[in-house]
């Protein structure tokens, strides 16, 4: 009741409000442009001081460029102006723009691109894997040659879509990077200059680099926001975009608000902690799928405006999602038959237990939605319930996503509830989010190792460059993931952003995510472009 409260209040002010606020917008807007935000911070915005979430890769983006880039349709060029691969000698060929310049003025040439990869070999980057590459060659100023080890199937993707160009002039005597905090580490090659971050007021500012070398950016400034309430942010002008809940959508498209969605690139999920007992037996973990009713966090924490997820994690508007991956239909008894399997039995308060101890887990719970915004629900609560109507006793501990992501991060929780995109792009989201190899240390993946064969497909499907037969090794990777099930994928909330179309910039949802798959809708293409 007190959603549809909120709702019809909003209405209300959005009736009053947004005529004065569009016209107020003029055709001045070239100058600004705003984007609210809920977090505010998201770390510094150079590769080592951004946070490891995807609002933080985005901030950092539009600093530093990558060789490759998307735009709505797939690859296009960006520091390189074309590229190849060969796959008798598994090299990428690289041909830089002779343009680009890093914000100081010097040149970006090949020799920033060996370095880069030199330097993250040494100094790992979270959002790049550069352990399967073998020899980086400089044939000229602007030609540089990846020959990877063994063939890897993600290289455009993670390696010249994601890996963000470091200019060596700045970074070979930094022999810590997560403490350099020099003005010069934010001298990029992006199409923006980082001007500030007050991390108190969760507020950045970027500038536009003039000598930028696919021309100047349509807006001169570009400032980051916090917003506990961006809807009203945008409605009032405070803000030009801004990530919108998606019942909101009608009002604003008839006050001349665009409005856009995007497919299903993010995902809701349990993680579980598989190094406890009784989570590490996956008749356990299948026990907890039966006893969680998707449906019912869907309808009455999200008003219906989400997709149950798929049990194989990867989302439906994948090409490679397998339809026929495993279910589990929501059925105490059988959850309860599993749980009986296990050697616990019902005590008289009826919770599960064994002679002298009741089953009792913890769920952690935050409010993290589709692109990072901090946005409360009721999922944690729900969950909570339907355990306990199953049988097993849980305590809920609502924190802050910092202090939720900490402790997962050392393994200190039962249950926790997360998410994160990728789900819609590279398949390599599969890698990083099921095995601690090639999730590391990150707090949305799994980091299950436990299952040979499931290993051995992840593996596999890293080195299959065929299409084809890479899809068929990712079916089977879904399918045994589902069985599996280390975390437990609930929904696929729908996204949508609204942005206000007189600042003459249209923005849009990348498909497949920005870079690896990040689902937000600040793609640095709608400036420059």
């Amino acid at each position: 009741m007190k959603s549809y409260l909120r709702m019809a209040f909003f209405l209300a002010m959005l009736a009053l409000i947004m005529p004065a606020a569009v016209s107020a917008q003029g055709t001045s807007g070239q100058k600004e442009l705003r984007i609210a935000d809920g977090t505010g911070d998201w770390g510094n915005p150079n590769p080592f001081g951004h946070y490891p979430r995807g609002p933080g890769y985005v901030r950092m983006s539009w600093v530093f460029d990558t060789l490759v880039w998307k735009d709505q349709k797939g690859y296009i060029p960006a520091l390189a102006d074309s590229w190849k691969y060969d796959p008798k000698t598994l090299t990428f060929t690289f041909h830089l723009n002779p343009r680009a310049k890093w914000h100081d003025g010097n040149p970006v040439t090949a020799d920033d691109v060996a370095f880069t990869i030199g330097y993250y070999q040494k100094h790992p980057y979270r959002f790049v894997k550069t352990t399967g590459i073998a020899v980086v060659a400089v044939t000229d100023a602007h030609t540089v040659l990846i020959k990877l080890a063994k063939p890897y199937a993600p290289f455009l993707s993670d390696i010249g879509g994601t890996m963000p160009i470091l200019p060596k002039h700045v970074w070979d005597s930094v022999r810590n990077p997560e403490s350099y905090s020099d003005p010069k580490a934010f001298i990029g090659s992006g199409p923006y200059i980082f001007r500030d971050f007050d991390k108190t007021r969760g507020t950045y500012l970027y500038e536009a680099f003039a000598d930028y070398y696919q021309g100047r950016p349509k807006v001169e400034r570009l400032i980051y926001v916090r917003s506990g309430k961006p809807l009203i942010s945008l409605t009032t002008g405070e803000a030009d975009l801004a990530t919108i809940q998606p019942e909101m959508g009608s009002a604003l498209v008839a006050k001349g608000i665009k409005v856009i969605s995007d497919e299903r690139g993010w995902v809701k999920k349990i993680l579980i902690n598989h190094h406890k007992e009784p989570l590490n037996d996956k008749r356990f973990r299948q026990a907890l799928a039966h006893l969680i009713d998707r449906k019912e966090i869907i309808t009455q924490g999200h008003r219906g405006f989400a997709t149950p997820a798929s049990y194989g994690l990867l989302s439906s508007d994948h090409d490679m999602y397998n339809p026929d991956t495993p279910k589990y239909r929501h059925d105490v008894e059988k959850a309860a038959a599993l749980v009986e399997s296990l050697g616990f039995t019902r005590g008289k308060d009826g919770f599960f237990q064994k002679p002298g101890k009741k089953l009792r887990l913890t769920l952690l719970s935050s409010n993290i939605s589709a692109g990072g915004e901090s946005i409360a629900d009721r999922d944690g609560e729900i969950i909570k319930r339907q355990l306990e109507k199953g049988g097993i006793s849980v305590d809920l501990v609502n924190m802050e996503q910092a202090t939720t992501d900490a402790r997962v991060k050392e393994w200190d929780f039962d249950l926790a509830v997360s998410g994160h995109g990728g789900i819609a792009g590279e398949p390599v989201i599969l890698n990083e989010m099921i095995s601690s190899v090639y999730g590391g240390g990150s707090v949305t993946s799994a980091r299950y190792d436990e299952n040979i064969a499931l290993n051995k497909l992840l593996e596999k499907s890293l080195a299959e460059m065929d299409r084809a037969k890479r899809k068929k090794i990712v079916y089977q990777i879904q399918e045994l993931y589902a069985q599996e099930l280390p975390a437990i994928p609930l929904y696929y909330p729908q996204t949508k952003a609204a942005y206000n179309p007189r600042k003459g910039v249209d923005w849009f949802y990348t498909k497949g995510g920005i870079a690896k798959g990040i689902p937000l809708p600040q793609n640095k293409v709608a400036l420059i472009k």
